[in-house]
């Protein structure tokens, strides 16, 4: 080959069925059957997720035929991971349905990948953006990580289960799409300053969803299943635009590295999607954005825009924000590689608000 040929080559993998609207939960099993999904289901799920749309799903797939086993679960770490991948292979599972929240989803695709099958995304809550993603978030002895996995062969989303699923993990979904609106102008950043890959397809799908968020903050409310048929869709592509851009760049940056650092700093206190919006305010502010629009679309949805509101101290947001920058550090945002001062990170805080 001559020296200066193109050579350049990359694979982008998407869900090739997307269903979202009230009562599709109904259609999984002509689902299977059009993807020629033959033999051992395995399903993923939780107890509350279960009586929910597990066994429900069970028994419809039993009357089609397939042999069905189901496996409950709790939170996506890697102990988790390893148990239900033992059961995968003693019931020789030949496809997976994760059926569920944020978590059980990120369990089903991390066992399609390592196995090597194929998986249904089947959501019974909209907490994050992560149900149409080749991505999951898996912890590791309490420390988040993320994690090349499998795409879903498809993505069936229920209108009317997700709606009866606790508002507030609606509301974390809607802000971790939000928060996409500083993840791209970190990777905005990262391209000027370092000439990092830039995709615009995948950056135009992301801001497409963290704008239809912000501009639709007023339909979005408890109770209304109309709000989750305009939630799910920006949710659901702000994944897709990660398969566009072959990395979670278009959905994570410096909002979500002060996130992880919640994370490992107060653990348990509050959602993911609850604390990227959180950072979303305080990040733009440090790019000279709108944050105050941010700020008050999130209020509107019912998300968390302060340290109070998230359940969190002064301290451990102003510890958060100051060591945010050592989370990826092959990731480079508007904090830099030396990340905020104490007093940059208090001054921040305080004008946006948050503490």
């Amino acid at each position: 080959m001559d020296e200066g040929d193109f050579t350049k080559a990359r694979s982008m993998l998407f869900p090739r069925n997307v269903l979202a609207g009230h009562g599709v939960i109904e259609l999984i099993p002509q689902v299977c059957k059009d993807f020629n999904l033959s033999g051992i289901a395995l399903i993923v799920t939780g107890d509350h997720t279960r009586k929910a749309a597990g066994d429900p799903i069970a028994e419809g797939l039993k009357k089609k035929g397939y042999d069905v086993h189901v496996v409950e679960t709790g939170e996506a770490t890697n102990e988790n991971l390893s148990k239900i991948e033992e059961v995968a292979k003693e019931v020789k599972a030949s496809f997976l349905l994760g059926i569920g929240g944020g978590s059980k989803i990120d369990l089903a695709k991390m066992v399609a990948k390592d196995l090597g099958k194929e998986f249904l995304s089947i959501p019974t809550s909209a907490s994050h953006d992560g149900i149409a993603s080749g991505r999951a978030s898996i912890r590791n002895n309490s420390i988040p990580m993320s994690m090349d996995a499998k795409v879903p062969l498809g993505v069936i989303a229920d209108t009317a289960i997700i709606v009866k699923a606790p508002y507030r993990l609606l509301a974390a979904g809607c802000a971790d799409v939000i928060s996409n609106s500083t993840a791209l102008m970190d990777w905005e950043f990262a391209r000027r300053l370092r000439n990092e890959e830039f995709s615009r397809s995948a950056w135009a799908l992301a801001n497409y969803t963290a704008q239809t968020m912000v501009e639709n903050a007023d339909l979005i409310r408890p109770n209304f299943e109309e709000s989750v048929w305009i939630a799910i869709r920006p949710i659901i592509i702000s994944g897709i635009s990660m398969a566009v851009a072959g990395s979670s760049r278009p959905t994570s940056g410096s909002e979500h590295m002060f996130s992880h650092a919640l994370d490992i700093i107060a653990p348990g206190k509050a959602l993911h999607g609850e604390q990227c919006g959180v950072g979303c305010i305080m990040m733009m502010y440090l790019h000279g954005g709108d944050w105050q629009r941010i700020r008050t679309a999130l209020q509107k949805i019912g998300a968390p825009t302060s340290a109070k509101e998230l359940g969190i101290s002064k301290e451990q947001v102003l510890e958060a924000l100051v060591t945010a920058h050592k989370i990826r550090k092959d990731r480079f945002t508007i904090l830099g590689n030396l990340g905020l001062t104490y007093e940059a990170a208090e001054k921040v805080a305080e004008i946006t608000k948050v503490i």
